[in-house]
């Protein structure tokens, strides 16, 4: 997929222990403080195809050793890009939700993208999308229940479906900090020119692959009533403090006009 933001490449540290690293239109989240490693560090999601390399580079010369294990917030493409290749160097657990599995066990494959939804160049591209689901066989594990993940003891996910079922987002409670996913996000994703330049502006999920908008707005409403100070979402850069607060506001407020496409094949017209 020849399409790279600005940003695809420039890891930040948003904490000493939460490292955002963008990968051509789609960040992953590496979680440990490289200064404090002895109980290692997990990865969040495994990027785009081909990006297996990068990834690794990226990983050990920031902690110089492997993950502990790998959450996946969904298993689109853009989110499992790399993750055969990573578990085949790594050799380390990978999790999701468990109604995520049949996507990542080979027994599904998701719905095709929507070009019909409005918003620009992507939309229109997102046919060629996979939307194949893959096999990882025992690779790959449920995430226990009452939102415990594990690697991450501080942190709890949150079921977000809408996007996809088995959608999740992780929240640590002690700092307010929020993984999103593609829950929601910071760009608009149909748009190419403002995907290239990283335009910042809070949107649903991306239009052209949600398929159930109903629970997609549920899971807006319920991850803004915790109140995050800073948010890393699957795709756009981070958004954190008052900024973040006001356009999850806003987002909630206006869901149907800001996130619902006013036509696609999954768009429920009784929604309008």
């Amino acid at each position: 997929m020849p399409i790279t933001t600005v940003a695809s490449g420039d890891g930040l540290a948003y904490r000493p222990d939460i490292y955002c690293y963008p990968i051509q239109i789609v960040n992953v989240c590496f979680i440990g403080d490289p200064n404090q490693n002895k109980d290692g560090w997990v990865l969040v999601d495994a990027g785009m195809p081909r990006s297996a390399k990068k990834i690794i580079k990226e990983a050990e010369e920031r902690f110089g050793t492997g993950p502990k294990a790998i959450i996946l917030t969904h298993g689109h493409f853009d989110h499992v890009g790399a993750i055969v290749e990573l578990i085949d160097h790594w050799n380390v657990p990978v999790y999701a939700h468990k109604l995520e599995l049949p996507y990542l066990t080979g027994e599904a494959d998701y719905p095709p993208a929507d070009p019909t939804v409005e918003g620009g160049l992507i939309s229109e591209m997102s046919p060629f999308f996979p939307h194949d689901g893959i096999d990882l066989d025992n690779r790959i594990k449920a995430l226990p229940d009452k939102g415990i993940i594990p690697g991450m003891p501080d942190w709890k996910y949150i079921h977000t479906p809408g996007h996809t079922p088995g959608h999740i987002s992780l929240f640590r409670e002690n700092d307010a900090t929020l993984i999103v996913g593609d829950a929601f996000v910071t760009v608009k994703q149909e748009s190419l020119y403002k995907v290239v330049i990283q335009e910042q502006e809070i949107s649903g999920p991306p239009k052209y692959f949600t398929t159930d908008w109903v629970q997609a707005e549920k899971s807006v409403k319920k991850l803004a009533a915790l109140k995050p100070y800073l948010a890393i979402t699957g795709h756009g850069e981070p958004m954190f403090g008052q900024s973040l607060g006001d356009n999850l506001k806003l987002l909630t407020e206006k869901f149907r006009e800001i996130a619902i496409p006013e036509q696609g094949r999954y768009v429920n017209t009784k929604l309008h």
